[in-house]
């Protein structure tokens, strides 16, 4: 089945019609799969048969604990990038030894939290990190397991805001500047060089790029176990791609085949991370339209989700396809679908072609990642409710913001 499919003219997730959810949790409102999640989850597992490896949920992509626990039930691991996501991976029930610590500016705290939850591994991304996570870890008596994050300077011929290991890029260490950098965590009392981590952005829908960047990694693999420092994991990060419009990303086994086979004999545990393409298709963002406003050169169907809920189009200009809940009857036009929000970047979609009418609820398509996870509170708006459907039940798994709750914390000045 389907997660999101028509039913006598009506869209509906699972079994649950997607009118009903409007009217019984308001708009904006994200929409989540249970059934979509999961069967995402076993294409990765699948995939791995027969090989020693472990996904980890990229947590960035959406951190709902109702989603961490879809993926915690199901043995995942998890990829986080700041102390708050690790709170909310236990929170849910993830293992700490299933954990991964990425991110280029970890605090000491945060280092600290790490090494007190008992982590799978930090990946670490400069020399100065390194530094810090040794003394870190030795003042607590421990040895932090790390691995050092490469960026083997591949185009992945994406987005470049999502472009993550090329030279120019914030992350990770250069690949002819990695080698030296192992031999000096070999020196050192307060960190155990575990595997080593590459990731080199995120939406891509080619194979080439990740296999590029495999063979620069597996080259300095085997020049560390030549020199006696032997690795137990290969983490090759995440980024594949989903569909959003026309694009045509491998599938989960095609993608990792090639992987594999370059992996070869070697004994490494393989460790993913994948993220948009366990949750990007399992969501969709629900809004409604409030105004048809025709102009002398453009039609604006103003809704009443914004770019506070949903960012993407804005920030990478970012397709979604939306799409009527239930059909209307009246003629089509070319709208461009906009927000309230007082900026002229406020907008969900351009140059659609629609067939709409005030009030008409309204799908933003494959919104499951970096939607409410990238959400603000920009022009004092509360972020959206979020539901989750398990076959044929709605559950509110995050209430809706009230506007109270956003100054709650603020304070006027005495008099």
């Amino acid at each position: 089945m389907k997660a999101f499919a028509r039913h006598v003219g009506v869209l509906h997730a699972e079994s649950v019609s997607l009118e009903t959810v409007a009217r019984q949790f308001g708009t904006p409102c994200y929409v989540y799969s249970r059934a979509a999640l999961e069967a995402a989850y076993r294409e990765f597992q699948e995939a791995c048969a027969g090989r020693d490896a472990l996904v980890c949920y990229a947590v960035k992509a959406n951190s709902n604990l109702a989603v961490l626990d879809v993926f915690a039930r199901l043995g995942s691991g998890f990829d986080i990038v700041s102390g708050g996501e690790l709170t909310r991976v236990l929170a849910a029930g993830g293992r700490p030894e299933r954990i991964l610590f990425s991110g280029v500016g970890k605090s000491e705290a945060e280092i600290r939290q790490g090494l007190a939850a008992g982590i799978l591994c930090f990946n670490v991304e400069s020399r100065g990190e390194l530094q810090r996570l040794n003394a870190v870890a030795a003042s607590m008596g421990r040895r932090a397991p790390m691995s050092l994050r490469v960026n083997p300077d591949v185009d992945p011929a994406t987005h470049p805001y999502i472009a993550t290991g090329l030279r120019e890029n914030k992350f990770g260490i250069a690949a002819d500047e990695a080698l030296e950098l192992y031999r000096e965590a070999a020196r050192m009392g307060g960190v155990q060089a575990a595997g080593i981590d590459c990731h080199i952005g995120s939406q891509l829908t080619e194979t080439s790029p990740f296999l590029e960047a495999l063979d620069k990694v597996l080259e300095l693999v085997d020049r560390l176990a030549t020199e006696g420092i032997r690795l137990e994991h290969l983490d090759i990060g995440g980024g594949l791609g989903i569909r959003y419009k026309d694009e045509s990303p491998p599938s989960v086994r095609d993608y990792l085949a090639g992987l594999l086979a370059r992996l070869g004999s070697r004994p490494l545990k393989l460790i993913l991370e994948p993220g948009r393409s366990l949750v990007g298709n399992a969501g969709v963002l629900l809004t409604r339209v409030e105004y048809l406003k025709h102009g002398p050169d453009k039609s604006f169907a103003v809704v009443d989700a914004a770019m506070n809920d949903l960012l993407r189009p804005a920030l990478y200009q970012a397709w979604h396809d939306i799409v009527p809940v239930a059909e209307a009857m009246g003629p089509a036009r070319t709208y461009d679908v906009v927000g309230p929000v007082c900026e002229t970047g406020d907008w969900l979609a351009r140059e659609r072609e629609l067939r709409l009418e005030p009030g008409q609820l309204l799908a933003v398509m494959s919104a499951g990642a970096y939607g409410m996870s990238m959400s603000s509170n920009y022009n004092t708006r509360p972020r959206a409710a979020e539901v989750m459907i398990d076959g044929a039940s709605a559950w509110l798994v995050r209430e809706r913001e009230t506007v109270e709750s956003l100054y709650g914390g603020e304070r006027r000045l005495p008099r």
